[in-house]
Parts: structure tokens; sequence; C-alpha cells
């Protein structure tokens, strides 16, 4: 069984990848746990006598009002409840499960007080495959995901509803069902549940790691247009790179030119232009537009925006977002704003922005294919049959031109669009999970577009009959392609094609 080992500030982003492949299960490091357990008994003694937010007082505005002793676990509960309060679709099982890892991650630390027994049901939650129902909207991204996390909470103290075998029901229904049973409160569970970004990480994971994909998908993509035109083999070599070092271009020139090793295609320049070429008039074009010639330039910098991205949340996935902080060591509490999750907002809005250039990169390949008068290789709208009477990929460069419009108009960044509200007690917010969930509907769009375009390759690639001539690796793009889409001459719908191609994107590669 592969199975993946939660130890406090130790998750890696890797780690994550592996717990969201189908039938991976994670272990508790016992160590971790025996912190969290000290440190829970710490706040036992520590409170004692004091005042301490979310403890014995009220929260946000609020916190001006002592709670009673006899009333701290109803406080508890009444902010579960209050504020399970999400709109909107209910996030895919993925991104929870994401989620449930994130908060996993945060809580190991040792440093929220909980008792052991909620990490535990987390822990049962995932590997069980119990969903619980969260809403996209809710959370502003300040004292964290507080409206997304508290329907985490509510599932863990037995209300609410969850995924369970495909189907949305009752956490008592499924609770029973397993054999399990609701958290009990014992100090401040509900505040130390709902209080952090582990929505807006365990989205921004799932992005991150469908964004390296599409990204790859996005170079071996271009690849084969490449060798379709005929490309010339210094668009991406090691001498012209390597004089803008900028990691991400190198990066991609190296992927475009092992994608296009052997390829029978790719022309070289001195065998055209630097051979005592006595044309006056040139046949072949000199350069080739940007979309082919600038490949390593425009997507290097959606490689170094994956990798800071990667940095980041791998911090924050092992981060403390707690507010106020339960520290054993220095037997201390300390309040602050470490549930703000201006970090996570702002790394989305940046991929996001990445991510539609990738798609606006994808649909002017995809319209270079289509127009006839520009690569003078193709028919139109690579039309393999009778023009007039049948219309190829005419219709579906519409849908990718549509795509990708909206990928622009969302690529309007989150970070800077602060709202106050909670009485002006959160006068600054970051709208991380809108900008964590926007950048997953940008990532989505784009795999759609991508689709097409490879849709387009493959079909160029039969008319000019040149499968043979091809790289290894362009020609076993062209097999998975053609798999889930048979070449076609006579108009058909084409939208299953599309779904089939998009869902083997996302999945592979």
């Amino acid at each position: 069984m592969n199975i993946v080992r939660l130890r406090a500030g130790a998750l890696s982003i890797s780690d994550v990848e592996r717990l969201l492949d189908p039938g991976c299960q994670l272990v508790l490091d016992a160590s971790s746990m025996k912190k969290v357990e000290e440190c829970y008994h710490f706040l036992q003694r520590f409170a004692r006598d004091k005042v301490i937010y979310g403890l014995n007082t009220g929260f946000g505005p609020m916190a001006q009002y002592r709670v009673k002793e006899n009333e701290i676990q109803q406080l508890q509960y009444n902010l579960i409840r209050s504020h399970a309060a999400g709109t909107g679709k209910i996030l895919p099982p993925i991104y929870v499960k994401a989620t449930l890892i994130a908060r996993m991650a945060s809580l190991l630390r040792a440093h929220s007080g909980v008792h052991p027994s909620a990490i535990e049901l987390l822990a049962e939650l995932f590997n069980r495959d119990i969903c619980p129902v969260i809403f996209e909207h809710g959370g502003v991204g300040a004292s964290g995901d507080l409206v997304q996390l508290a329907h985490l909470a509510l599932c863990l103290i037995g209300e609410g509803e969850a995924i369970y075998r495909g189907k949305t029901m009752p956490v008592s229904v499924v609770f029973e069902q397993e054999g399990l049973r609701p958290i009990s409160i014992y100090m401040r569970e509900g505040l130390a549940l709902v209080n952090g970004t582990s929505t807006m990480t365990g989205i921004g994971m799932v992005n991150l790691l469908r964004g390296q994909r599409l990204l790859r998908w996005a170079i071996r993509a271009s690849a084969a247009v490449c060798e379709i035109v005929g490309s010339f083999d210094d668009h991406f070599s090691e001498e012209l790179n390597r004089l803008k070092p900028h990691k991400g271009q190198l990066h991609v020139a190296t992927q475009m030119q092992r994608q296009t090793q052997g390829s029978r295609r790719i022309r070289r320049r001195c065998e055209h232009f630097y051979n005592g070429n006595c044309q006056n008039v040139f046949s072949d074009k000199v350069q080739d537009y940007y979309s082919i010639r600038c490949v390593p330039q425009i997507l290097g910098p959606v490689y170094d925006t994956l990798q800071n991205a990667a940095e980041v949340l791998s911090t924050e996935l092992n981060a403390v977002g707690d507010n106020p902080v339960v520290d054993p060591q220095s037997e201390n509490i300390y309040h602050g704003g470490n549930f703000h999750g201006d970090y996570v907002a702002f790394e989305m809005d940046k991929l996001k922005i990445a991510v539609t250039k990738l798609a606006m990169l994808a649909e002017r390949q995809l319209n270079y294919l289509m127009h006839d008068r520009i690569n003078n290789l193709l028919p139109a709208f690579v039309n393999l049959g009778k023009p007039g009477l049948n219309y190829g990929m005419q219709a579906v460069q519409f849908t990718a031109t549509s795509t990708t419009a909206e990928c622009q108009t969302l690529a309007n960044p989150m970070y800077i669009h602060s709202i106050p509200n909670n009485n002006d007690n959160q006068d600054i917010v970051s709208m991380g999970t809108n900008a964590a969930n926007i950048a997953r509907t940008v990532i989505e769009n784009a795999f759609q577009v991508l689709a097409i375009e490879l849709m387009a390759i493959v079909q160029a690639i039969d008319f000019l009959k040149i499968h043979e001539q091809l790289s290894e690796n362009s020609q076993e793009t062209y097999r998975q392609i053609r798999t889930l889409s048979p070449l076609f001459v006579e108009d058909t719908p084409k939208h299953l094609d599309i779904q089939k191609i998009t869902s083997f994107l996302q999945e592979n590669g």
C-alpha cells in the first residue's frame, strides 16, 4: 500500500501529490502527535485565571465580551455552526482532500492547543475517503478560511454533509456506517479548526500540480507545432538562450531540444540561409512568427512562476496559521495574524496570470495552424474534407478563443481587492480562497485550450503525412491524442473528444 507519514514541518509538495493519488493512505507521526498532546496539556495549565482570545472571550469584534467557564464548550460549537455559511458550488473531492492534508500539517506543528483526537479524526476522514462538503464561496482569506473550514469542522462534530462513495449524505449517516464518533470539544477545537489558510493552500497545491502538468503539455504541443511548420533549430538552441539566462527560459529551451530530438522536420538555418543562398525573394520565412520562435521566452516565466509558487505553498503547508499561537517552549501564548492569506493569494494571482499567458500562446499556435494564408502549408481550419461543404476545426477554434478570452478577464488580481468587513475588525483581507478558486478555473480553461490545439496538431500531422518524420516524443503525443480523437474528414460533434482529451491531459503527462 502507498503510505505517506505526516510529520510536523516536513511535508513536501511531492508528498501531497502522492497523497492525492487514489488509494494512498497516511499515517500520523507518533513523535509529532506526542508534541500535540503536550501542547494541549500546556494550554490546560496555562489558561487558568487568564484571559485568552477565543478561549474564554468572544470572537472578532466580540472579543471584548468574556465568556463564562461553563459556556466555553458551547462557545466553540457556536463558532463552528455560525460560520458554516458557505454558498456556491461544492468543492470537488480532490480539493477537499488537499484541504484535509493542509489542516493536519498545520495542527501537527503543535502550536494550536487542540486535543490529539481532532487530528486523528481528520486522518480517518482522509483514509476512508470521506470528504466534508465545503463550498467555494465564503472566506475572505483573513482569519484564514473561516467559512470553508467551518464546514470542515462541522463534519468533525458529526453535523453537516459529506461526499462518501460518490454520494452527498449527512455526516451522521456516514459516521454510523464507518463506526466513527465525532470529536469532543475540550478547549479550543472550534477556533483551532477554522483558523488558518488550509483551504486556499489545499486548492493552491492542486493548482500547482496541475499547472506543472499543463506546462509540460504546452511544451510538448509547442514542439509538435515547430515540427509541423518546419521551424529552425536555433530558436531553442543553448547558444542563444544561455545569453538570456533566466532559469525558466533555459529550462523550456532544454525541454524543447529534448522534445524535438531526432526530428526530421526541424531545419538547420545554416543549410538554408548561411550556405550561398542567392534568392532575392525568399520562399522560406527568414524568421517564424513569435508563437513559434519565442516559446522559451514566453513559457520560461510560467516555469519560474510555478517554481516560486511551489516554494511559497510548501512553506505555507508546514506553517502555523492559528491565532492565538500556543507556544509550550516559551510557555506563552502569542496573538497576531498568522491566519492572513496574502502569501497564497499573491501566488495564486501570479499563477493564473502565467497560465493565462500559456493559454494565449496555445491559442495563437492554434490560429497559426488554422490560418492557411499564414502557414502556407495546411488547408484552412485543417479541414480534411471538401471546402465549403465541410468545416474542419472552424467552430472548434471559436471555443478555444472564447475560453482564452475568459482566462484573460479572470487573470485580473484578487490580491488587491480587499473589502473591510466584520465591523471593520478585518479591515484588510487577502481574498486568498477566491484567488485560488479563480486560478483553478483558469487552469481548467487552459487544459481545454490545449486539448483543442492538440486535436488540430494531430489533424495537421495526418494531412501532411509526416508522422514518421517526427521526433519519438511527438510521435508518442500523436498516438496518445489519436487514441482519444480519431482522424476525421466529415463534420461530427467534437465536444466529447475535447472532454476526453482534456481529462487525459489533466491526469497524465
